[in-house]
């Protein structure tokens, strides 16, 4: 039993025999198994069903690949910008109606970063990522890498996290205002702050987004 929770717990079980007697403890390599197995260290094989004339291996790999957006997405709504939890919630149907909202927020959030890439530190050239090799290791664009490095864009402002650009865009408010010295019921008029360049020029990116 003790030799037994050594081999499962590093998974190596498959490469070797072990007799056991009463008094006795011995192992012995299968050396078939360990060769199939250092054949195809380090890489992963990828199945799928599909025919390759509806999707070839290069579109296999970066579909599975983007599983990441997925898991970005689930740590975005759980934790980081629209935490969905705790649920102070009891009946199943207002569960799953918190959960829907959840998603909903999420894809507006995922358009708002998609129109907003050349103003925040992701990477504008989409369509490198899409044409280079999936299997290569993946890498930004000099744009992106320059962006990174001086914390700059071009026009010399500062490049934003979605969380910093929305921090500056909730400065633009709306205020209901009435002459200093009107009376309680004297009509009223709405000022809008006026947005910075920078805050302008992300509402011009958002008003972009096709529906």
């Amino acid at each position: 039993m003790a030799a037994g929770k050594v081999v499962n717990r590093y998974k190596m079980s498959k490469h070797f025999e072990m007799p056991i007697t009463d008094n006795a403890l011995s192992f012995v390599q299968i050396q078939k198994n360990i060769d199939a197995e250092a054949a195809v260290d380090g890489l992963y094989i990828i199945r799928t069903s599909l025919k390759a004339e509806r999707m070839d291996a290069d579109t296999c790999v970066r579909t599975y690949k983007s599983l990441a957006q997925v898991e970005r997405a689930f740590l975005s709504m759980k934790m980081m910008d629209l935490k969905v939890r705790p649920i102070h919630h009891h009946l199943e149907g207002r569960v799953r109606t918190h959960i829907i909202l959840c998603m909903l927020a999420y894809y507006v959030e995922w358009h708002m970063r998609e129109a907003w890439r050349e103003l925040m530190f992701a990477d504008a050239d989409q369509v490198a990522k899409r044409t280079r090799d999936p299997v290569a290791p993946a890498k930004r664009s000099d744009a992106a890498m320059k962006k990174v490095a001086n914390r700059t864009l071009d026009d010399g402002t500062p490049v934003h996290s979605l969380q910093t650009l929305m921090r500056e865009l909730q400065t633009i408010v709306r205020n209901t205002c009435r002459t200093s010295k009107g009376a309680q019921d004297a009509a009223t008029f709405d000022l809008i702050t006026i947005p910075t360049q920078k805050q302008k020029h992300a509402l011009e990116l958002i008003g972009l987004i096709k529906p």
